[in-house]
């Protein structure tokens, strides 16, 4: 079994944290290396865990009827060894005085309506999985990641390159979706599977934050962490509307002409998730409307598709979300010109012949 689809799938890429250090003064390169550091330590322990424990998160118990979250907030007291902290909320608690606490749990909650409401899926496994969210994790700790064992790490940031991550919605429905995309396609963390399985979180984390603001595919402006960014990244992470130009260290191609090759980043997984990420905002825009509806459908039905491979290409994601928008939508449909059109724009190619797939 391959352990790089057991990665850790943190929100700002470690390229982008080494590429920002260089024009950093010394007290802050310090805290940059540290959160390397630490990223770097729960890559190991999660590469080891995923060696005893098999490909997939252990799963839990189905929930008595679903419909409703079942969250559990922890604060890690600037803890970086991992454990669990104190429980300071739990599903169904009033709003306690830390704000972190309250956003972490608010966040949660959205990214299950999302997914409940839209796709009628309860929770990250589909079986009513608890959410932990590990709150004030480190010291200006400028990082958040989902674990794949159930629980979400939020760093309170340094204030220049990240603030407190526990109150984007787009960040928190971005790492939360990285444990569907573990449960349904388990897509390997490396090369185009890894940048498919980055899109694939961005994809539905600005769906997320779109769902829960009531915002149109054209009224959303498609930035993700744009409410984390410190002065160092302004004006967001990543752009899907524009791959390239979120920040000055922005390095996403917005087609293949040119994606990125490099041995960094499991070969360049969060810059090369541009393209795809690109792809599904033309498709949206394309459409118009609400882009959960059937851009968003359709991606999630390729998402849970059995064709689907861990070791996916672009194309072959690709012709998955052709084959779904014709069953879905039929075969002359308004739906399957606009899912071409969006890999045609990234010049993903598709086979003619998937067109035909039914």
């Amino acid at each position: 079994m391959s352990t790089e689809r057991n990665s850790l799938a943190c929100i700002l890429p470690p390229d982008l944290l080494a590429r920002a250090t260089r024009g950093m003064a010394a007290k802050e390169r310090l805290v940059a290396l540290e959160t390397l550091n630490v990223d770097h330590t729960f890559r190991q322990a999660r590469a080891e865990a995923a060696g005893r424990q098999g490909a997939r998160a252990p799963q839990t118990l189905a929930a008595a009827a679903g419909g409703a979250p079942q969250r559990r907030i922890y604060d890690q007291h600037h803890s970086e060894d991992g454990a669990r902290g104190d429980l300071v909320r739990s599903e169904g608690q009033p709003p306690v005085a830390d704000r972190s606490v309250n956003q972490a749990y608010d966040n949660f909650g959205a990214t299950y309506n999302l997914y409940w409401d839209v796709f009628h899926r309860d929770s990250i496994d589909g079986q009513g999985l608890t959410i932990n969210g590990m709150v004030h994790f480190g010291t200006a700790y400028n990082n958040a990641f989902w674990d794949g064992q159930g629980h979400m790490y939020f760093g309170d940031g340094d204030g220049k390159m990240l603030t407190d991550t526990t109150k984007s919605l787009d960040v928190v429905g971005h790492e939360l979706t990285h444990g569907v995309t573990q449960n349904e396609a388990n897509l390997i963390y490396s090369g185009q599977s890894g940048a498919l399985n980055e899109s694939i979180s961005d994809v539905f984390g600005s769906l997320v934050k779109q769902y829960a603001l009531h915002q149109s595919a054209a009224t959303a402006n498609w930035l993700i962490g744009e409410d984390i960014v410190g002065p160092l990244l302004l004006p967001a992470l990543r752009s899907m509307k524009a791959p390239g130009t979120a920040n000055k260290y922005d390095n996403q191609p917005a087609d293949m002409t040119k994606y990125v090759r490099t041995a960094s980043d499991n070969g360049g997984v969060h810059a090369n998730s541009g393209i795809p990420n690109h792809a599904f905002y033309v498709v949206a825009t394309t459409l118009g409307g609400n882009a959960w509806d059937s851009a968003g459908t359709i991606w999630y039905e390729s998402l849970s598709d059995a064709a689907l491979k861990p070791n996916a290409t672009f194309s072959a994601f690709a012709e998955i979300t052709v084959r779904q928008a014709r069953v879905r939508f039929g075969a002359t449909s308004t739906e399957v010109d606009a899912v071409r059109a969006g890999w045609d724009a990234v010049k993903v190619p598709v086979r003619a012949a998937a067109s035909a797939l039914v």
